[in-house]
């Protein structure tokens, strides 16, 4: 413990964004260059190097927090670097975009702002790009044993370093045109700039790892082919199918899911569209659903010129501190301002769209909505409550039900689904299929980048101990493992 009045003598103090009216007309990340590394050694220094450090159980990866927040508080970037790397592959992807479930469960939080783990995390990882500290890891021999990975996203791209690193011949199938995921086409430029996954990507090529984009098995390439190709296979394709929300109008041109939406104003980044197809210039934009990904929505209207941005969620509006049924260490649901919703808005809750309204033409024009409270856990109307707001785009960023069914993957495999739809998997990540596992959101549903990485790190242990008889690889989670929630 470098500094043992540490928490004591320094306040929280987190990363300075740039100016509203600056940010908003660029798609650069909304964090001042720079504003973090003179703030953050007295930041890491109000870590208290708990004996038992809460922190390792809110982060599914395991993360040695305690240890490298005590390297960067004497500037040793190198050795903070290295514990780092040593339980998770993509610091600079969690450090920007996980919503840190281990500062809620930092002991210090108990009754002061927690420590500013994530922003420590950043920190570090982007010292260590500068610093030239983040080099290839090939492997010292190779296992003769080939496997093929489904999905680029964080859980796959995990899965394939940890794989590649011990030793066997690794390739990625992506089905987009560039790889990353959702990390390239669902998380906006202005959240994390692509350069990070660009130099990662290079990282593993250099490494040994092999990339085949636009490539989507079950449709482009069977999957029983591609099992006899290779000597086992992680499906790492995500949960990619949308909820949809079937209500008159929903056919109306300009209602559409967000995963319609985001990726083609990246693709505009990218410099593939001059201008994106689905654009919320000058157009009142409502986006429903509270969650990240509507904020992500939100955020993107902004900086394509919307005339307003309106974001709906079902449920009551969270509290500003924790609900007493919500107590450490577990997550709690609070109150949350993103820097989408610092550019503007309004958000509603405890509101449910009832029907889409339209013009001759076809396209939405109205949206109708009701206020609901919840009895018995359901969302009922409350009379008298019905009014309409101007929509003339409506994103839908209302979570994911599922793993993709239409491709032909699940069924070309054989692959058995659990009660809520994923892959089902075993305690080694091993589906019905010999020889097959499954990482990330395909099998566990819905989650958190943090989770997804996990995910792939588990998963490679298995894969592993499945073509060599033995593992060294760490498996940081169980596939029943969930997190710190109440």
């Amino acid at each position: 413990m470098a500094d043992p009045k540490g928490f004591l003598n320094h306040e929280r103090e987190i990363a300075k964004t740039r100016p509203v009216e600056e940010r908003v007309n660029d798609w650069n990340e909304v964090y001042q260059p720079g504003s973090l590394l003179p703030i953050i050694s007295k930041q890491a220094s109000r870590c208290m190097d708990c004996g038992i450090p809460f922190c390792h159980n809110g982060c599914p990866l395991g993360n040695l927090i305690p240890e490298w927040n005590d390297y960067a508080y004497r500037e040793d970037w190198t050795e903070a670097s290295e514990r780092l790397h040593a339980t998770n592959n993509f610091p600079e992807f969690t450090g920007r975009l996980c919503p840190a479930p281990c500062e809620a469960a930092c002991v210090l939080g108990i009754n002061q702002p927690p420590v500013t783990i994530k922003n420590v995390e950043v920190s570090i990882i982007d010292k260590a790009w500068d610093n030239g500290d983040v080099t290839p890891q090939p492997p010292e021999r190779l296992s003769g044993k080939t496997v093929a990975v489904i999905g680029s996203g964080p859980a796959g791209l995990a899965a394939a370093q940890q794989l590649t690193r011990a030793g066997h011949t690794v390739a990625v199938y992506e089905r987009a045109d560039r790889l990353g995921g959702l990390l390239r086409y669902g998380i906006p430029e202005f959240k994390m700039e692509k350069r990070h996954i660009n130099r990662r990507i290079e990282q593993m090529r250099a490494e040994g790892t092999k990339f085949r984009t636009e490539v989507e098995i079950g449709r482009d390439l069977d999957a029983k082919k591609l099992r006899k190709r290779y000597d086992a296979v992680v499906i790492a394709a995500g949960s990619t199918t949308s909820r949809d929300l079937p209500v008159p109008g929903r056919e109306l041109s300009g209602v559409h899911f967000a995963m319609e939406y985001l990726p083609l104003a990246n693709k505009v980044q990218e410099g593939d569209l001059t201008v994106a197809p689905i654009s919320a210039e000058g157009k009142h934009v409502v986006v429903i659903g509270g969650g990240d990904t509507g904020a992500d929505c939100v955020g993107t209207a902004h900086r394509q010129g919307a005339a307003s941005v309106t974001q709906l969620e079902i449920m009551g509006k969270p509290g500003d501190e924790r609900n007493p049924n919500q107590p450490w260490p577990t997550f709690p649901m609070l109150y949350k301002v993103t820097s989408a919703h610092e550019e503007g808005g309004e958000r509603l809750y405890s509101v449910s769209t009832t029907h889409f309204e339209g013009d001759e033409d076809g396209n939405v024009q109205w949206l109708h909505l009701t206020e609901v409270e919840f009895k018995d856990g359901r969302p009922e109307p409350r009379p008298g409550t019905e009014r309409k707001i101007p929509a003339q785009l409506v994103t839908l960023a209302m979570g994911f039900t599922g793993t993709d069914r239409e491709n032909g993957l699940v069924e070309q495999f054989g692959l058995e689904l659990d009660e809520r739809g994923n892959v089902a998997r075993d305690t080694d990540f091993a589906t019905n299929v010999p020889g097959v596992y499954v990482a990330g959101d395909a099998g566990r549903g819905q989650s958190l980048i943090v989770w997804a990485i996990a995910e792939g790190r588990s998963a490679a242990k298995g894969v592993d101990r499945f073509l060599t008889g033995a593992s060294a690889l760490p498996a940081p989670i169980k596939p029943t493992d969930r997190a710190l929630t109440v």
